[in-house]
């Protein structure tokens, strides 16, 4: 069992940088594929990205390749997502997810343990 805890949202400006990050409560992360989705209101969630155990596969979605950053650090059990030049279709609840797999999925319904989500606002 795992349990995920997003923090980094916020209010920010169009151009602006945020850095969100995912604590998990298990013993270690390395054993899980890790990735984050977004949900804006009236949409369903959608893939950003994913990262492999080891770091060394990752996957973005083509709207955010470029300007984001998937990365982990098994040793502090941390997932982070850097999110650069901000657009305000950024805006969004971020969700961070894990599964235990070597395998990377970009579909939600691949992954089990998920947190509760942050708000990112990008104004225009």
């Amino acid at each position: 069992q795992v349990q995920l805890v997003e923090s980094g949202g916020g209010l920010v400006q169009a151009g602006d940088s945020l850095r969100l990050s995912c604590a998990a409560s298990a013993r270690t992360i390395s054993g899980y594929a890790m990735g984050w989705f977004r949900q804006a209101p009236g949409k369903d969630r959608e893939f950003v990205a994913v990262l492999s155990t080891s770091g060394s596969n990752t996957a973005y979605a083509d709207s955010v390749k470029g300007r984001f950053t998937i990365s982990r650090d098994n040793a502090k059990n941390t997932l982070y997502l850097q999110m650069n030049s901000l657009k305000a279709e950024d805006t969004a609840v971020y969700y961070c997810a894990a599964r235990w797999d070597s395998l990377v999925f970009t579909t939600p319904n691949r992954y089990n343990y998920w947190g509760q989500g942050t708000q990112v606002t990008v104004s225009s």
